[in-house]
């Protein structure tokens, strides 16, 4: 089976710096999911510069065909030992997971990688190998459904140290914590988030070191379609909904003028819902074999302003998105976030005249920007956008 991996990071920067060491590198290629966490020696400018060049050679490396061995050996080597403190200048944390599973990973001097299976912390055996008188922990293994890894810097497993706890946050603190969340239901952007927010209250949300968190799940792919703005010539209604009806995969129709066409032409009932009445977004609405109806512009900006704060990694607060969705912005998050891996935009190009009358900032009232914002969001959140217009 063909899985899609999902992988998310997020940092707090030592108080007081404007840089973090820590650095992350997530790159994805046609066949797997290269997930790279350098941590660079104290903190601020020079940490970030040798943990950004660590990070940059490593991927860089697998990116143009070499193999793990060769990455890690270049890596590992290329780092000096502190003369003072008898440590590298640079730790790191490589995992490479192909879209059937199989997953490498190799350790230097970073914190052991947290691994969960079904909620409960499953122990991977890792091989202490020594490359040219660096000592690197490895592991291959092959990753199941839904299994989730989590990769810290050792600022998570400093957090409250001399503050709420006399010895920092331990690893089996850590390893609790992680097992208590339902891992099954929060996307990793949320799981992340979380594990960051609790190590920012450890530290009195004045971090005392680099605190990164990367969080990789291993999903089945989910496609989910999105259909807004009525095509550009009337007569290309009836082709544009049995192209998108036709599509595998959740539907979902955002827009007044989007819904009428899918009701004239599948003549399908359309029912809007007064379950709950919001007062900054209208109603959603119902149809058979759709899966979500909402309106289209002020709903398609809520989402991209969210979808915009997920993906500041050092933003740590987030309200996270449950199923007893509140509106039609959040009921579309939900998908988004959590059911979706490859999403198609279908996007009729007729401009609609009532939006000129929304009286939005420059560029939110453009349903066209709007759709380009949330494509640009989904791709850098790791997810495959494709965009149909007609």
């Amino acid at each position: 089976m063909s899985f899609f991996i999902d992988a998310a990071y997020g940092t707090l920067k030592k108080y007081g710096e404007e840089l973090s060491g820590d650095i992350v590198n997530i790159e994805k290629l046609e066949d797997c999911t290269i997930i790279i966490l350098a941590d660079g020696l104290g903190s601020g400018v020079k940490a970030n510069t040798i943990a950004s060049l660590t990070s940059r050679i490593a991927s860089n490396m697998l990116k143009n065909g070499a193999n793990m061995y060769e990455t890690v050996d270049a890596v590992a080597n290329m780092l000096p030992v502190s003369a003072t403190r008898k440590i590298p200048y640079s730790t790191f944390t490589i995992i490479k997971i192909y879209n059937n599973g199989q997953t490498y990973i190799a350790e230097y001097n970073n914190p052991s990688i947290f691994a969960m299976r079904n909620s409960k912390s499953i122990n991977i055996n890792m091989n202490e190998v020594n490359i040219n008188g660096k000592l690197i922990k490895e592991s291959t293994l092959f990753l199941q459904e839904d299994d989730l890894l989590t990769i810290v810097s050792d600022g998570v497993l400093h957090a409250g140290l001399d503050n709420v706890l006399d010895f920092g946050w331990q690893r089996e603190d850590v390893e609790n914590y992680l097992t208590r969340k339902n891992c099954n239901t929060l996307n990793v952007q949320a799981l992340n988030k979380d594990l960051l927010n609790a190590c920012l209250n450890l530290y009195s949300y004045k971090p005392g070191d680099d605190t990164t968190v990367a969080s990789i799940k291993v999903i089945k792919p989910s496609v989910v379609n999105i259909f807004t703005g009525p095509p550009e010539n009337k007569k290309d209604d009836g082709i544009f909904i049995e192209k998108f009806m036709s599509s595998k995969g959740k539907k979902i129709i955002c827009g007044g003028t989007a819904a009428n066409i899918a009701q004239r032409e599948l003549k399908r009932n359309l029912k809007v819902n007064l379950d709950f009445l919001d007062t900054d977004l209208p109603p959603t609405a119902t149809m058979d074999g759709i899966d979500l109806i909402t309106e289209g512009v002020l709903t398609l900006k809520a989402v991209v302003e969210t979808l915009k704060k997920y993906l500041d990694t050092s933003y740590e607060k987030m309200d996270y998105i449950y199923s007893n969705n509140k509106n039609g912005a959040d009921a579309l998050l939900k998908i988004l976030l959590e059911e979706c891996t490859h999403l198609n935009l279908w996007v009729g190009k007729a401009e609609n005249p009532a939006h000129r009358n929304l009286n939005l900032p420059t560029g939110l009232n453009s349903k066209s920007q709007l759709v380009k914002r949330l494509s640009n969001y989904m791709k850098a959140l790791g997810k495959e956008v494709t965009i149909n217009h007609i």
